[in-house]
């Protein structure tokens, strides 16, 4: 373990120096090109800013308002069916849009149910083997400027729903044996 320490504190000042070093050997100007990046990256959260900005209030608004809650609520019937807990259907479907969002969820599950719960467990791997699909696609088809996301959408919600099943198929191998 102290190897992995002293691997990571040493690695990424090499890494820069090795930069530097490269861009001097070739005879690059390292601090403009630092500051050209720099302006590029400025310009990158300046466009995507507004999009973030809204998600941030969407899944605010979303989760305080109830609606949540409600939508829960009204695919009841489907989830005792497939044997799905309640309490995992809201942090399933707020991970799509906020991984701050679904984390805040994640506590809430922990305090609840406890961290080595089957429930727990299950909301563990979810959160760990799903993507915030709304927030991604947001974000990099902006900066990309790609208007249509043809079946980047429908292909992600359905990896989200076959995580959610798989998260719940793992948790029952671990609390069987």
């Amino acid at each position: 373990m102290h190897f992995f320490n002293f691997i990571s504190v040493f690695l990424i000042p090499f890494v820069i120096f090795y930069i530097v070093v490269d861009a001097l050997l070739y005879k690059k100007p390292v601090f403009e090109l630092f500051i050209k990046g720099g302006k590029q990256g400025l310009l990158t959260v300046y466009h995507i800013a507004p999009t973030i900005i809204g998600l941030l209030v969407a899944v605010g608004i979303f989760r305080n308002s109830g609606a949540l809650d409600m939508l829960c609520h009204f695919l009841e019937p489907v989830t005792k069916f497939l044997h799905i807990p309640s309490a995992l259907l809201p942090l399933s479907f707020l991970k799509t849009v906020s991984a701050s969002g679904a984390n805040g969820l994640l506590f809430d599950i922990f305090k609840t149910y406890g961290t080595d719960s089957y429930i727990g467990f299950s909301a563990s791997i979810l959160l760990s083997c799903t993507e915030t699909l709304f927030y991604t696609i947001s974000v990099y088809y902006m900066s990309i400027q790609i208007k249509k996301s043809r079946w980047t959408i429908p292909v992600g919600i359905f990896i989200a729903t076959c995580s959610l099943f798989i998260s719940l198929y793992i948790s029952k191998l671990f609390f069987q044996s």
